[in-house]
């Protein structure tokens, strides 16, 4: 073999060992449990979706589906399974496969984060949820990227007379 074809299969194995792959769910995904996202609300939440580089440069969310998902037993898991006890994810630690309840989507709501990493959700309905992205950066034709996925929760009781914020830098 030629030392270039080593190096290749030696960096490809060193990246799938990054790979992460999800535990099996232990918890059924509920519509009933989730349904509240669906009804009408007042609630309004505002977020700011961004990364800080080592180097102190801020990386907005430009641009990235922001997803607002009730906070279900089923969702808990997921994210437990994920994101440990942090609330960021490595690029080079996604999932490799991550097959899911195809109803689990029709239960979230997305919207596009704004050039700065800004990000709005009205009319929300009272309960607990997750809120995720990603914030990637570097040549989109690299091997790797950096950055990775962010989340938070929030609680919205239907009470609030100001919108709602969050921050998702995965601190």
């Amino acid at each position: 073999m030629r030392i270039e074809t080593i190096a290749a299969v030696i960096l490809a194995g060193a990246v799938m060992a990054g790979c992460v792959e999800r535990k099996p769910a232990t918890v059924a995904f509920s519509a009933e449990e989730a349904a509240y996202i669906k009804k009408p609300g007042t609630g309004v939440i505002v977020g700011h979706a961004f990364r800080t580089k080592p180097s102190g440069v801020v990386v907005n969310a430009a641009g990235q589906v922001v997803r607002l998902i009730p906070a279900t037993g089923f969702a808990r898991e997921r994210f437990a399974n994920l994101y440990g006890n942090g609330k960021f994810v490595p690029y080079r630690n996604f999932p490799a496969s991550d097959v899911v309840d195809p109803d689990y989507a029709e239960y979230t709501r997305t919207t596009k984060a704004e050039s700065n990493g800004r990000f709005a959700f009205d009319k929300v309905a009272p309960g607990s949820y997750l809120i995720t992205t990603q914030v990637i950066w570097g040549d989109e034709n690299a091997f790797t990227r950096e950055g990775g996925l962010v989340y938070d929760s929030v609680t919205v009781t239907g009470k609030e007379t100001e919108p709602v914020q969050v921050i998702l830098s995965g601190n």
